[in-house]
C-alpha cells in the first residue's frame, strides 16, 4: 500500500518471488452480468473501473481473477492495463471458456487438458490486455489423479518456461489439499480460510514450511456473510461474535485482516468489493499493522468461545 508502515504489509507471493501487499484484491465482484450461480449481478462499468483505480491508488499490488468470473478479466484489461507494472496479476486454469447462463448452480464443468488450458491462457491474455500472467492457478481443486491423467502440471510448466506465466499454483480445498501440498511444482496455494472458517488452519503452516505462497480467500467479508459450522456441528452467525470494541476505529473486516496479519504463513488475503470506501477502509486497517498481542488473544478467545476452532 502507499508507504507501508512496516514490513508486515509486504510478503513474497512465492519462494524468491515478488513481494505483494498483504491485502490483495479479489476481482470476482467485478464479474457483472451473472455470478457463478447464474444470479444476475449487474455492475456499471464506471463503478468497476473506479474500484480498480482505487485498488491501485491505495497501493494494493495483487489482483486475483478468473475466466469464470464473468466480465472480470475484460474489465481489468479495460481499466488498469495501462498501469500493468503496478500489480501482480493472477488468474485461473481449467475453467470453461464461454459463459453459460443456462448451466446448473455450482462449480461449472472444468477441463484440465493441455489444449483447453492453452486456449484459456491465450483468451485471458487478450482480455486482460497483457503479455503475461504472473500467477496461473489450477481452478476447482481437482484430484492429483485428474491432474496426472491430463498432463496438467506439465502444461503449466511449459507455459511458465515460455514466459506466458511466471509462476504456477492451485486453488485448493479438502479433500485433495494434503495431496496438493505434496506437489513440489506448485508455488502457491489459494485456500478458503477466515477466523470463522478454520478447518484448514494447520495447512497454512504446512505451506509455510514448504516456502510456498498462501493466498487466502473468504477471509474478510465472505467470512462474515453467512452462518458457519462450529465444533459442535451447529451453524453460527459470525456476526454474533462481539468484536466491535476491539476494532479500535476499524471496521470488523479491518479487524479480521489485522488478526490474520499476525500469521507469517499467509502471503496475501484477497478481499473483493466494488465499493471504493470499503477498499480504502481495508487498506487503512492493514497499514496499521498487526493487532497488539492482548487484543489478538482476546479476539481469538471470543471466536473460539463461539465454537469457531480448527478442530472440526
Amino acid at each position: 500500500m502507499n508507504a507501508p508502515s512496516d514490513a508486515h504489509t509486504l510478503r513474497p507471493l512465492w519462494e524468491s518471488g515478488p513481494p505483494v501487499t498483504f491485502l490483495g484484491y479479489g476481482a470476482m465482484e467485478l464479474r457483472g452480468g451473472a455470478d457463478v450461480h447464474r444470479r444476475p449481478r449487474p455492475l456499471a462499468r464506471e463503478v468497476a473501473h473506479e474500484a480498480l483505480t482505487t485498488v491501485l491508488d491505495e497501493g494494493i499490488t495483487f489482483i486475483d481473477t478468473s475466466i469464470d468470473y464473468g466480465l472480470s478479466e475484460e474489465i481489468i484489461g479495460e481499466a488498469v492495463s495501462g498501469r500493468r507494472d503496478e500489480y501482480i496479476l493472477a488468474t485461473k486454469a481449467g475453467c470453461p471458456l464461454e459463459h453459460r447462463p443456462d448451466a446448473p448452480p455450482g462449480l461449472l464443468p472444468h477441463d484440465y487438458s493441455p489444449e483447453h488450458i492453452r486456449r484459456g491462457v491465450e483468451q485471458s491474455l487478450t482480455r486482460l490486455r497483457t503479455d503475461r500472467v504472473d500467477l496461473l492457478q489450477i481452478h476447482g481443486s481437482p484430484s492429483p489423479e485428474v491432474l496426472e491423467s491430463h498432463g496438467t502440471l506439465e502444461t503449466l510448466i511449459r507455459l511458465r518456461d515460455e514466459g506466458k506465466v511466471r509462476a504456477i499454483g492451485i486453488s485448493s480445498a479438502l479433500p485433495h489439499l494434503p495431496a496438493h501440498l505434496a506437489i513440489k511444482e506448485l508455488q502457491t496455494y489459494q485456500l478458503p480460510y477466515s477466523p470463522f472458517e478454520r478447518a484448514l488452519e494447520s495447512f497454512l503452516d504446512v505451506a509455510g514450511e514448504r516456502s510456498a505462497g498462501v493466498i487466502v480467500r473468504g477471509g474478510v467479508a465472505q467470512g462474515l456473510s453467512r452462518p458457519k459450522p462450529t465444533a459442535s456441528g451447529a451453524d453460527v452467525e459470525p456476526s454474533s461474535v462481539s468484536l466491535d470494541d476491539l476494532a479500535d476505529g476499524d471496521s470488523v473486516p479491518g479487524l479480521l485482516l489485522r488478526l490474520q496479519l499476525s500469521n507469517p504463513n499467509i502471503s496475501t488475503v484477497i478481499a473483493g468489493s466494488a465499493n471504493p470506501d470499503h477498499i480504502r477502509a481495508n487498506a487503512r486497517a492493514v497499514r496499521r499493522g498487526p493487532l497488539s498481542e492482548d487484543v489478538q488473544a482476546e479476539a481469538w478467545r471470543r471466536i473460539a468461545a463461539a465454537g469457531f476452532t480448527p478442530d472440526r
